[in-house]
Order: C-alpha cells, then sequence, then structure tokens
C-alpha cells in the first residue's frame, strides 16, 4: 500500500481514523483492545478511474471522501493512490474491527455493492465517468466469476469447448447433436430455443446465451460443408471418438462394484472417493482421453480436495457410509460434552470471588476450546463427504454406462465389418 515507488514517496496516503505513519499498529490494536485478533488483518478495496481522466491529487481527494463516507463513522482506513500505471486507481485498507464498539465489518457482497454505490455517487459529484448499468461481476455471475477467477471452467465454459470442437468437424447439424450426445448432452430443438443439457443438470442451458445462435451456427455448418479441403481434415484428424475408457478401467482395476447391498450405507465410500481420483490422474496422462459424462468432468476442478476427503476417510478408518455415519455421531458427542464443560468454567468464572480464580477457569476454557477447534473441522469434512457422496456415486454410474454403452458401439462396428 505504502510502496514509495507507487505513491511518490508518500505523498499520496492518508489515513481516515488512523495515522498514515502508525496505521498498522493502531488497527491491530483496536482489534486487540476487543479481542478480535484473528485470521483477517484487513479488507483490501480498489477504485479504478478512466485514464486520462483524473490527475493524481483529485484521485486522492475522491478516495478520502469515499473512505469517510463508506466506513469513516466506525472503521480505520489508509487511502493511498497509486501512480506506477497508466490507470490511476487508489487503495483502500479496512481494519474490520470498529475503533468505536468492537462491531466486525462482515464484508460480504452487499458491502461491496454499497461501496460501488459511494464511489459512484463521489465520482459523480466531481464531474467524473462511472460505469452505468454494469453487472458487478463481469457476466453478472458471482459463482462463475471466481470459477474462472481461479483458473477453473464453469459448466457453461465446458459446454462451448465441445459445442467449438463439434463444429470443427460437422458440416449439418445432426451431426453436432449426435457428437454432443455421444459425450453426455441432451439437445432440445424446440423451434422457439435451441437448449442443451446433461443428466443431472437442474435445467437446460440456452445455446444462444453462450454465443451459439441458429444464424451462427448455420454460418459454421455451411462453411464447412463449402469448404473443399474439409472431408480431408476432417479424414486427417478425426473427431475424438473413445478408445479406452478411464473410469471402467479403474473400476475393474480397484474391483469397485456400483452395487453393494439394498442399503445405501453399505457403500464403499473411501473406494468410490479414490476411483474418481485414479480415474482424474489417468487422465492427465492419457492426454488424448477424456470422460463421457459432462458432470464428471466438471468434477474434476475439486481433485484436490477429492485427495484430502479420501486422506481424511483412510486417517479415521473410514470405508463404508456407514462408518462416516458413526463417526459424524461420535464427534458430535465429543464436541457436545466438551462444550458441556466449557459451559460451567464459564459459570465458575462469572461466579469467581478473585482475579486468581477467574484466569484458572479462563485457562481451563482456553484448553477446552483448543480441543473443540479441530473437532469442528473434522464434523465439517465429514458432513461434506456425506452430503456428496449419494451424487458422486450417481455421476460414476452415469460414466460408466455412457462408457458401456461406446464400447459397445465399437464392439457392435468391429463385429459388422
Amino acid at each position: 500500500m505504502q510502496n514509495d515507488d507507487k505513491t511518490d514517496k508518500q505523498m499520496l496516503v492518508a489515513g481516515i481514523n488512523c495515522s498514515k505513519q502508525n496505521a498498522y499498529a493502531e488497527m491491530v490494536s483496536v482489534q486487540q483492545r476487543f479481542g478480535m485478533k484473528g485470521k483477517v488483518v484487513a479488507y483490501h478495496g480498489i477504485q479504478s478511474f478512466k485514464s486520462g481522466e483524473v490527475t493524481p491529487e483529485e484521485a486522492f481527494s475522491i478516495g478520502k471522501e469515499t473512505a469517510k463516507r463508506m466506513w469513516g463513522e466506525q472503521y480505520q482506513v489508509l487511502v493511498t493512490v497509486h501512480l506506477n500505471t497508466d490507470q490511476l486507481h487508489c487503495h483502500f485498507v479496512v481494519n474490520p474491527c470498529s475503533f468505536k464498539d468492537g462491531q466486525k465489518f462482515k464484508n460480504k457482497i452487499g458491502d461491496h455493492l454499497e461501496l460501488r454505490k459511494v464511489s459512484d455517487e463521489v465520482c459523480r459529484e466531481y464531474g467524473k465517468s462511472v460505469l452505468e448499468n454494469s453487472n458487478f461481476y463481469s457476466n453478472g455471475k458471482k459463482k462463475e466469476y471466481w470459477v474462472q477467477r481461479n483458473g477453473q471452467m464453469t459448466h457453461r465454459d465446458m459446454i462451448k469447448e465441445d459445442v467449438e470442437y463439434a463444429l470443427q468437424f460437422c458440416d449439418c447439424a445432426d451431426d453436432v447433436y449426435r457428437y454432443l450426445k455421444s459425450i453426455g448432452y441432451t439437445i432440445n430443438d424446440d423451434r422457439k430455443h435451441l437448449t442443451i443439457m446433461a443428466i443431472g443438470w437442474q435445467r437446460p442451458v440456452r445455446m444462444d446465451t453462450l454465443g451459439f445462435t441458429r444464424e451462427y451456427l448455420n454460418k459454421r455448418l455451411n462453411e464447412n460443408y463449402n469448404d473443399p479441403d474439409f472431408e480431408y481434415f476432417k479424414r486427417r484428424y478425426p473427431p475424438y471418438k473413445p478408445k479406452a475408457f478411464p473410469l471402467l478401467y479403474e473400476i475393474e482395476e480397484l474391483e469397485f462394484t456400483i452395487e453393494y447391498s439394498h442399503s445405501i450405507e453399505k457403500i464403499y465410500v473411501a473406494l468410490l472417493f479414490l476411483v474418481i481420483i485414479r480415474t482424474f490422474e489417468l487422465l492427465h496422462e492419457i492426454k488424448e482421453e477424456m470422460l463421457l459424462s459432462v458432470q464428471l468432468r466438471h468434477e474434476e476442478r475439486d481433485l484436490k480436495q477429492y485427495i484430502s476427503d479420501y486422506h481424511f476417510m483412510r486417517n479415521n478408518d473410514i470405508e463404508t457410509l456407514e462408518d462416516l455415519f458413526n463417526d459424524i455421531q461420535r464427534t458430535k458427542t465429543e464436541i457436545s460434552e466438551l462444550e458441556q464443560q466449557r459451559y460451567q468454567y464459564d459459570n465458575k468464572r462469572r461466579r469467581a470471588k478473585t482475579p486468581g480464580d477467574i484466569n484458572i477457569y479462563k485457562e481451563k476454557r482456553k484448553e477446552l476450546t483448543k480441543q473443540i477447534t479441530p473437532l469442528r473441522k473434522r464434523l465439517k469434512q465429514a458432513k461434506k463427504i456425506w452430503d456428496k457422496s449419494p451424487h458422486l456415486l450417481e455421476l460414476v454410474k452415469q460414466e460408466r454406462s455412457l462408457e458401456i454403452e461406446a464400447r459397445q458401439r465399437i464392439k457392435n462396428k468391429d463385429w459388422s465389418r
């Protein structure tokens, strides 16, 4: 924030409810005073301006006024202007603990929207431009924004990639639909809208919202049909057809059986996770292969979490969903018993007569909290595994079914020859 090279030797640095020279220490002091020193030291915000529209001094004035209106009544804020890029911008560092009453600043989406509203108001007062009628996120979708920000693909991104791939090798709509169906999609053409959907999705996606209008699709298909080199390209670089079946291979390798009993609790959940992990890892080794189930392909972005969940189960001797359920119940009981003891120490602390006794009960309470914290983390992870296991089993069933069908088609084709 206060880098000399970015702030013109700290000429454009100001503290709101704190000094610019000692902002960090003053913020930490407030947090300690209210017992709120935690993982979040401060929140960070940025206010950008249109290139060439503001001077550094104007940007600084706008930034300070925005900070005062947004946080000035309760929170400490450090405001700076960075001059090291062509586009001038302010940075805000906000203490999450109020210097007045210790109230915590939540930094929720509503606060982000309020900051934008305040920033727009101040900029208009200074005669500067703002982004009118623009979504808060680049595409108006919060979840998709953060998935893409982390370098991952949303299911809409996957649709785009799959449709674009199909359009390289098709010169009629039926070929496009046939290919997309082979990799787990269903297409609905009701003359009004062309929609696409995969097994397990709650609602279909309109193709035109992805940029694939009827006019665009017809244009691409006609270009292929009229291209004299299209057939040569198609023969030389044929569209993807499954040659290996990664999930079936791992199922057979690990001797995993989909149906164990009529009771879902008997499902070997640890082995289910291992099958998925090994399948994803195999796909990384065999680049030309892919999963046929769109939804299971979508789960690949959570591979690290699956590995963590698998190790969690192995370390806690959890094999089946029944084991997982019993572990959840035991952990709940342990937490409840420890919380009851902590509650009793709280009562004793409140009735204590001397500072020495108060400190004794405080320390005993802290020791119990240290025991409760890891148990809560364990319970949280176990519950997440419990909640997503039935869904993952269905995805494995879908992929298994699609791979069996594809393998059978290949066998029938070879037999017919």
